[in-house]
């Protein structure tokens, strides 16, 4: 098929205007592309080839580079991000060359960089010969995460895991589906596969509100990883749970889907509409208050509380490439003083014997096992709750020496991966 056709006119315009919202004014992907309002039959392919060119960043620009007999200029940033498209068209999604090529020349005339249109042309040309043998001779892994990245998690997780980590990044994410009941049933309605920890999983792509059950609100989409934390708080029945930081409301409907009477809160009023929308497709119910949860207070202290904290994301880097880049040392540091003032406050929320899940999907030491160990060490009145295989799914290699869950992508790497995500269980004495 040609791909590029899928990207035709204003389209074209909307991807390479993306594109640098994204690396020059620190935009979601999501967000850049909504910014440019492009519709739906375009928006798919548009997102793969944004998401590649991403994904691929490092090894793209080392290709540009190897091409080129001077760099570009700093004001030809344009011309460098009509190249990157048409090198990620051209060696990673399987676009014609000539097609990637008319497409990336075509864009430079329209886009008024006509000085480079020769240069466009006899880059993506030669790449076109030589890029396949270039880019396996790459070392992708290594090129594709930051430097921060790679050394932090180098030290985290020593190279080898670092090393994998970077390779499960390079991958589009598997599409994961949450069930309150039936998942045999659902595995065979919905195609898909039903995972050790208990999530059924199809291959991504797809318009997902097609899917039988969708507007039934028989299931929530809800990676692997992140839907282990909620059932850490075990038979929630009955009890009363305050879900921190809940958008957009995965947790809140596992928790409510369970039994419990949950209080969702949340500081984005617009985020929280997105949460009550998906619980009124699930027919759930759920008390949901914009505030902080910093200052925020039950009225008697509850039973549990789940702490998905803000948090860099890193974990989840195969759904958001952009994050990669869009994230510095310097946001961990910010993130973490948020996430010591969250989880003093959810001291103050539960009750005696009651449990604390914290949690991020964050690859960060920092974001995870340190903030526990810095609120156990303050002598905050809590013990950890070891966490045990059986509670995830019989996998192992996700419970830490301390009883804590630690997933890495690379975790299930032969179904797929997983996202990275730190929890802990901490009881209130």
């Amino acid at each position: 098929m040609n791909t590029a056709a899928a990207i035709p006119g204003d389209a074209r315009h909307a991807v390479l205007d993306a594109l640098g919202k994204i690396l020059r004014r620190n935009l979601a992907l999501d967000e850049a592309l909504h910014v440019n309002g492009l519709e739906e039959r375009d928006r798919g392919f548009a997102r793969l080839l944004l998401a590649t060119t991403l994904r691929r960043l490092g090894q793209i620009d080392a290709l540009i580079a190897h091409c080129l007999e001077h760099p570009l200029p700093v004001k030809a940033v344009t011309v460098q991000d009509i190249l990157r498209l048409g090198t990620a068209q051209l060696l990673f999604l399987d676009v014609a060359a000539h097609a990637a090529v008319d497409t990336a020349v075509r864009l430079a005339k329209d886009a008024g960089q006509t000085a480079h249109v020769k240069l466009v042309n006899a880059v993506l040309r030669r790449l076109g010969r030589e890029g396949p043998a270039l880019s396996a001779a790459q070392d992708a892994a290594r090129l594709n995460t930051p430097a921060w990245l790679w050394e932090s998690w180098t030290a985290a997780y020593g190279e080898p895991s670092c090393r994998a980590i970077a390779i499960a990044h390079l991958t589009e994410a598997p599409l994961d589906i949450s069930v309150s009941r039936d998942p045999e049933s659902w595995a065979e309605r919905l195609d898909a596969a039903i995972l050790p920890t208990g999530t059924l999983r199809r291959p991504a792509g797809g318009a997902i509100a097609h899917l039988p059950g969708y507007d039934e609100g028989d299931w929530w989409v809800q990676d692997a990883a992140a839907a282990l934390p909620a059932r850490l708080l075990g038979d929630v029945r009955g009890k009363r749970i305050a879900d921190l930081c809940a958008a957009p409301g995965g947790k809140t409907a596992q928790l409510a889907a369970a039994g419990a009477h949950v209080t969702a809160l949340d500081r984005s009023a617009k985020r929280l509409e997105r949460l009550q929308a998906n619980l009124a497709r699930l027919r759930l119910a759920a008390d949901v208050e914009t505030t902080d949860a910093t200052s925020w207070r039950p009225d008697t202290p509850v039973d549990g509380v789940l702490l998905d904290a803000p948090c860099s994301a890193t974990g989840t880097l195969r759904r958001h490439p952009d994050a990669s880049w869009l994230k510095r040392p310097e946001d961990v540091a910010k993130l973490t003083a948020t996430q010591s003032r969250l989880l003093a406050a959810a001291v103050e929320m539960v009750a005696p014997g009651g449990l604390i899940v914290y949690c991020t999907c964050s690859l960060q030491p920092e974001e995870g096992i340190d903030q526990v160990e810095a609120l156990l060490a303050g002598g905050a009145p809590l013990r950890r709750r070891p966490i045990t295989p059986s509670e995830v799914g019989g996998l192992v290699e996700l419970i830490t020496p301390a009883g804590d869950l630690r997933s890495l992508p690379c975790h299930l790497g032969e179904k797929g991966g997983m996202d990275g995500f730190f929890a802990a269980r901490l009881e209130r004495l």
